[in-house]
């Protein structure tokens, strides 16, 4: 064989050796947790860039429900007086100049607003007023049982099942994909509520992947 020929033949082999690793890129590894796009798609944790694995902090989101210890900031426009950087109680309140004291827990930071500017015309007209989530430390969930690496997670945004998963590392191999439980607190009674993985796996109703609380407990068996 020639020169010419064998490097012609190693040049091939290399390309399909690419080839066949590309492919095996992507596939779903067994127990790892899919993510939704926001096109709707669904794919594998593998798939994806390594940064969306796990959701950044994101304090600025609109919809993040404000709870204690978490930092906030508050300012009123024109008024150097009334501007603040204020932590949560553990009780769920906050004071604030004229505004006196209320509870900010399970409110987000527009609900804020809007009760400050009630409470603030008192004595001000038509008040300006901006509220921010200057640091997230309240939004905690657990994810336990056979998932690689089980603990507590502090996130600095809301985030849904299929998110926690990938937070945990997936599943393990022996995990059971149809028999997954969030426990969640209502009214201070634990509530358990079913999680299908493999539903999801093929192809099925999304609706299941829910939006987690804080404090709620995913539990893979």
């Amino acid at each position: 064989m020639s020169i010419q020929v064998h490097s012609r033949v190693m040049q091939l082999g290399a390309a399909l050796a690419l080839l066949m690793l590309s492919a095996c890129a992507g596939l779903k590894l067994p127990g790892e947790p899919l993510v939704v796009t926001a096109e709707g798609e669904v794919t594998p944790v593998s798939a994806r860039p390594a940064s969306a694995a796990a959701p950044a902090a994101e304090p600025g989101d609109p919809a993040y429900v404000i709870g204690p210890e978490d930092a906030l900031e508050i300012s009123v426009w024109r008024d150097e007086t009334l501007k603040a950087a204020t932590l949560v109680r553990p009780d769920g309140g906050i004071s604030f100049p004229l505004a006196g004291d209320f509870i900010v827990a399970g409110k987000t930071a527009a609900q804020v607003r809007d009760e400050l500017v009630k409470r603030l015309s008192k004595y001000i007209p038509e008040p300006v007023v901006t509220v921010s989530v200057a640091r997230v430390s309240s939004y905690r969930i657990y994810v336990l049982g056979r998932v690689n690496k089980p603990g507590d997670f502090q996130v600095g945004r809301n985030i849904d099942v299929l998110q926690a998963l990938s937070i945990a590392g997936g599943m393990t191999p022996f995990a059971s994909e149809d028999g997954i439980q969030i426990i969640r607190k209502v009214d201070g009674k634990p509530v358990s509520i079913p999680f299908d993985y493999s539903r999801i796996r093929k192809g099925g109703d999304l609706s299941q992947n829910i939006t987690l609380k804080s404090g709620d407990v995913l539990l893979v068996p």
